[in-house]
This record gives structure tokens, C-alpha cells and sequence, in this order.
């Protein structure tokens, strides 16, 4: 009776601990995933959406990437760079208020997510020089 007790002690301390171990990360999971939709994010002041999925690929394209689907209506563009490792990237274009997109990148590496800012600072930093060249006509 003592040993059956004592088993059912030992296995609710287990089980109890483990809730709390889960909950604990599930919280720290919400505060990292706010941290990542930041660095993945960024709003530009213009409303051709149209324009700026073209400059997404072309940029796309320019650092590697090979374009794997484009949906205009979805407002979505999917690219893949194999060179040494599967890199994969789905980016986001969607209207934010009136005069603004919002352009959310989100990338995986293998099949691992990149929460490393610098592959998106990289993009973001080559869209943004595209987006200015596409606004003033420059080829």
C-alpha cells in the first residue's frame, strides 16, 4: 500500500513538473516569436502592391533565390537558394491602413527557422534600395 503510494507520489510530482516546465516555454516561445515577427517585418509608404511583388522578386533574384511560386492574389512570392544548403523564403506583401504596405520575410533554413536578423536585414536592406529605384524609374 506504502509503495503504491509513494508511486503515485513520485509520478505526480513528474507530471506536475513537466506542466510547468511546458507552460514556462510556451510563454518564452510568445516573447521570441514577438522578437522574430519584428525583425521579419517592415512597412513601406506605397500602395502598388502589384509593383512592389515585382520588386520582391526581382530582389529575390538578386541575392540567389530561385522563385518557386508568385501568387499576386494571395500577395505572396516563395523562393528557394540552393547553394550548399536549402534555404527557403516565403515573403508577404498585404496593405497596412491606406497609404502603407506591410512586408513580413519569413525564412527557413533546411528545415529549422532563421531567427538570425542578418539574412533579413539583408533583404530588407536590398528591397528597400530596389523599392527607391523602382519609385524613380532607374534600371
Amino acid at each position: 500500500m506504502k509503495s503504491k503510494l509513494a508511486l503515485i507520489l513520485i509520478l505526480s510530482v513528474f507530471f506536475f513538473s513537466g506542466c510547468a516546465t511546458t507552460q514556462q516555454r510556451l510563454l518564452d516561445s510568445d516573447s521570441s516569436q514577438v522578437q522574430l515577427r519584428s525583425i521579419q517585418t517592415r512597412v513601406f509608404d506605397t500602395t502598388d502592391r502589384e509593383k512592389t511583388l515585382r520588386t520582391v522578386m526581382s530582389t529575390l533574384q538578386d541575392l540567389g533565390f530561385v522563385l518557386d511560386k508568385a501568387d499576386a492574389t494571395l500577395g505572396t512570392v516563395s523562393a528557394t537558394k540552393l547553394k550548399n544548403y536549402a534555404l527557403r523564403i516565403t515573403v508577404t506583401v498585404r496593405p497596412r491602413g491606406e497609404t502603407q504596405l506591410l512586408i513580413r520575410a519569413n525564412a527557413q533554413y533546411n528545415v529549422q527557422p532563421v531567427i538570425d536578423p542578418e539574412p533579413y536585414q539583408q533583404f530588407f536592406t536590398s528591397l528597400e534600395k530596389a523599392m527607391f529605384l523602382t519609385a524613380n524609374q532607374a534600371d
